[in-house]
């Protein structure tokens, strides 16, 4: 669901770039406050281990479609909502620059619909009153669907609102809507029964991350060696290998626009969308989670030489995409984490 900066109106983008930055200062003052360095590795391990998530689409059946997990919730859950925040944002923005998933205009739209939904309205108000102070496998799985599938409905709908107010006549607000609201129900159905499962295994490996985070405890000094240890795993397998089996279906939002538009991508031709398109194609360094393509096509070599193509496969793209991008997520959440506590304790 990252929106292309094609979809919104200059003045939106960056009405959303700052309740995005706010929303960002609001967080990480509370992390800040928070001073728990044992989430700090967390935030980077679980930020690798989504980004590699969201590399791999899953088939909508009977709809020429697919969907992948946003993440919002399962890091909320597991981080609690502020660092959960910081942590999606960065994904968010590696995608964004790097690897030219979502628009840069479009980055704070995005953030707001993939991070603040998810962990500012559904985690508080829908997971946490469900599971209760004492969660059982089947309250986690209730809470679990639940709140993914009301998270990405309202996530969806903010799309679809955001495509409204920008004045593009090309995507009608009922028609969008009507589209956009069923597919991601379908989306958010399998990523619920997704984060029911990651929550699981932590619940019986290590209830007390799950216990501390709800109640807005500190870890601590609770282990988390072993559940980092699965999880940098899970995302070095998920976004090396696994990634291979994307479904190539256009996702819930292409599949929607396409359905409304005909064209799976619009365009915007004013200089504001030019500059952040520019800028976009500069930074992106595996643009589409794969290697830029040549300037000129290679010559293949000879059939009997028995050499390799001049260029890389597909595979081999995706698979380094995947491993960069879950390196520079891991990283670059860590620092955030790590960063705000340094200067906690200097102030």
């Amino acid at each position: 669901m990252h929106m292309a900066d094609a979809l919104i109106s200059p003045v939106i983008g960056g009405t959303m770039w700052a309740a995005a930055a706010g929303t960002l200062a609001y967080a990480a003052r509370k992390v800040q406050k928070d001073g728990d360095e044992q989430k700090v590795p967390l935030m980077g391990v679980l930020g690798a281990f989504v980004f590699a998530a969201q590399m791999i689409n899953f088939t909508i059946p009977a709809t020429g479609s697919s969907g992948h997990i946003g993440g919002g919730v399962l890091l909320a859950i597991l981080l609690g909502p502020h660092a959960a925040f910081l942590t999606i944002a960065s994904i968010l923005a590696v995608q964004a620059l790097f690897f030219a998933d979502g628009g840069l205009l479009a980055l704070g739209c995005n953030i707001f619909n993939m991070g603040f939904i998810p962990c500012y309205l559904a985690y508080p108000f829908i997971y946490k009153p469900l599971t209760g102070n004492k969660p059982t496998q089947g309250r986690i799985t209730l809470a679990s669907v639940l709140t993914a599938v009301i998270g990405l409905q309202l996530g969806a709908f903010g799309v679809v609102l955001e495509t409204f107010f920008s004045g593009i006549t090309a995507l009608p607000f009922s028609t969008f809507f009507l589209l956009m609201q069923p597919i991601h129900l379908a989306i958010g159905l399998v990523e619920g029964f997704i984060t029911a499962a990651v929550i699981s295994f932590v619940y019986h490996q290590a209830p007390e991350i799950l216990q501390n985070t709800a109640s807005g405890q500190p870890l601590g000094s609770l282990s988390i060696k072993k559940v980092f240890t699965v999880f940098l795993l899970f995302a070095l397998i998920t976004g090396g290998a696994l990634s291979w089996f994307a479904s190539s279906n256009p996702d819930g939002l292409e599949w929607s626009v396409a359905a409304t538009t005909g064209d799976e991508e619009l365009t915007a031709a004013d200089e504001v969308h030019g500059f952040f398109a520019e800028l976009q194609e500069k930074i992106a360094i595996l643009p589409d989670y794969n290697f830029k393509p040549a300037v000129s096509e290679p010559v293949a070599a000879p059939v009997e030489s028995g050499q390799p193509a001049a260029w890389p496969s597909v595979d081999t793209g995706t698979s380094l995409a995947g491993l960069v991008g879950s390196f520079i997520t891991l990283l670059l959440a860590a620092l955030i984490g790590k960063g705000l506590q340094v200067a906690a304790k200097r102030s």
